[in-house]
């Protein structure tokens, strides 16, 4: 892996990337701007941003260590969260577009108050701290085990680039590398899989070498009640997680709320088969990898098939596609802690400029976080083990009250922290203390279903006792009064947020198509490099272009002149 073709490859990338982020250090003006686009993103580049922020090296890592071992149940997992996803955008998107509020946090404080809020602040914002900082450890140990480098100051380096361009260009900046991220890793998995199967010598070869068990959609310990659990947590992990309502409160209207959801379904139909063919077609070629070796199965067959420069490509793509998901997550975590906690309650007067410098300064500070947790992941049983642990314990206790609270005119603010907090602390102590006490260790099917079971019932039995006594909760009648209460912006003020969204909108446009037909000539460059998967390369790469022009022409599309009639406004107030 060592050549001089994948360095420059992974060196030119990631300059390219950090530049990205630079470019949008002007672009957002405001809270508004900075972390929900101005709330007129385009559907379907939220919808790309959305699918990219699941991504990360923990897809190639953690589910591609399952696929290599069990096979096809890694697919079937991975469409609970296209279920999820159909189930968001039918239901979940357009009801939280039309809360009105740029955090899930904000809706938590109007809908359930104040000290719920500061309790779902704290536990949400540690839970991302833990998931994004796991999902760093993988993508290090690639760098560093490809490249032959340490991997703590790997760990770190990596963790410090990855932070910077959210730092500086805000939600935007995010949305670009998404969606470049996401041109990168498929690019290089379409070039993967047919060099994979030549390796194997071809699909009957392949099924022919893999366990009789091996196509089964259940397998393992992943069971049907696991996987019937894991629907249930996507539902609410995709309709309610804070990284992910962000996408639907940053479009224009709860229809393009949907649209991003049902897009992400879409994506999520079809690329599991794509993302873990290579890992189970590994399985075929060498099936005596063990333990955590396990997690080294992807990228055991990218050093085996790709050649110089493209491997380059992929190792990239997956350390960009980690830090495009830990970036998300840094956006909100930050827009939460700005919005919510220095506007919300330590300085309520801060200007506009002051809350983008703090909302900067706290990404630097969240990110570090991550780092640190990153470097303890090898401590606690490896990256499947904590990703779907803390989902377990964490999913249901945080994020399905919330997700209640959007259709329920009885829920209050003290049932949901009783809830949270009781059903929280019962998943720990059966993760943490009964197998140390007294030696009783649920099972993953066990551990899902009860992390989610418990508070979904606890919530139906708060609603139907509620129900029973045909009250409308105080909580609920405070929050209808807030929003017929909030005042109504000017129409110059309107239009000029209007202009300015739209200038941001198509700058961010341009930046992706740039970016497209930066990627696209890297591929062609690298298609003359190689004979292997040199035609399949250059194809690719056209596509890439093709896109490129897409986003360029609608980019040119977007009005960005005053309108006349705020002009006559301005000139003759």
């Amino acid at each position: 892996m060592n050549t001089t073709i994948d360095t420059a490859v992974i060196v030119i990338f990631s300059a390219f990337v950090l530049v990205i982020g630079m470019l949008f250090a002007r672009t957002g003006r405001n809270l508004k701007s900075f972390f929900a686009g101005g709330e007129a993103v385009p559907w379907f580049i939220g919808g790309l941003s959305l699918f990219m922020s699941f991504f990360s090296a923990g897809t190639f890592v953690a589910w591609g260590s399952i696929a290599y071992k069990y096979g096809w149940v890694a697919i079937t997992i991975q469409w609970t969260m296209c279920i999820g996803a159909i189930f968001t955008g039918l239901w979940l998107a357009p009801r939280w577009k039309k809360t009105g509020a740029l955090t899930a946090a904000e809706f938590i404080r109007k809908r359930l108050g104040l000290p719920v809020q500061k309790t779902y602040i704290f536990i949400f914002t540690l839970v991302s701290i833990f998931i994004k900082g796991s999902v760093l450890y993988p993508v290090a140990k690639l760098v560093s085990v490809s490249l032959n480098l340490p991997l703590v100051p790997t760990t770190i380096g990596l963790g410090i680039f990855m932070i910077a361009y959210t730092a500086v260009g805000g939600l935007w900046a995010v949305m670009v590398t998404d969606i470049l991220q996401f041109v990168v890793l498929s690019a290089a998995v379409f070039i993967l899989m047919p060099l994979a199967f030549d390796k194997v010598g071809g699909f009957e070869a392949f099924t022919q070498k893999v366990p009789a068990t091996f196509f089964e959609p259940l397998n393992g310990e992943y069971t049907f009640g696991f996987v019937l659990a894991f629907i249930f947590y996507h539902i609410a992990y995709i309709g309610g997680n804070w990284t992910f309502v962000q996408r639907y409160t940053s479009v224009d209207s709860p229809k393009s709320a949907r649209k991003v959801a049902f897009l992400f379904a879409g994506l999520y139909l079809v690329s599991p088969i794509i993302w873990m063919m290579p890992p189970m077609i590994y399985k075929a070629i060498n099936p005596s990898l063990v333990g955590l070796d396990t997690e080294n199965a992807y990228l055991e067959i990218c050093r085996l098939v790709l050649p110089p420069g493209l491997l380059g490509l992929m190792l990239t793509g997956m350390y960009f596609s980690t830090s495009a998901s830990a970036n998300t997550a840094l956006n909100v975590v930050s827009a939460v802690f700005t919005n919510d906690i220095y506007k919300g309650i330590i300085n309520p007067g801060a200007t506009d400029r002051q809350l983008i410098r703090v909302a900067r300064l706290s990404s630097w500070g969240f990110g570090l976080g991550m780092i640190g947790i990153a470097l303890l992941v090898p401590y606690v049983g490896g990256i499947v083990e904590v990703v779907l642990s803390i989902g377990a314990v964490t999913g249901g206790p945080l994020l399905a009250p919330a997700i209640w609270a959007l259709f329920s005119k009885r829920q209050t603010g003290r049932t949901t922290l009783w809830i949270t907090c009781s059903t929280l602390g019962l998943n720990l102590v059966f993760k943490l203390i009964l197998p140390v006490l007294a030696g009783i260790k649920l099972s993953r099917a066990e551990e899902m279903v009860m992390g989610m079971g418990v508070p979904i019932l606890l919530l139906a039995l708060a609603e139907w006792l509620a129900s029973r006594q045909g009250t409308v909760s105080a909580d609920y009648l405070r929050y209808v009064q807030e929003k017929a209460d909030t005042p109504v912006i000017s129409s110059e003020e309107a239009a000029s947020e209007a202009l300015e969204t739209r200038r941001q909108n198509r700058f961010g446009l341009k930046v992706i198509a740039g970016a497209l037909a930066f990627t696209a000539l890297m591929l062609l460059g690298l298609s003359l490099l190689t004979a292997q998967g040199a035609g399949v390369t250059a194809i690719i790469a056209i596509f890439i272009l093709g896109g490129a022009a897409f986003s360029w022409v609608a980019a040119l599309r977007i009005q960005v002149q005053p309108e006349p009639a705020l002009i006559r406004e301005v000139n003759h107030p």
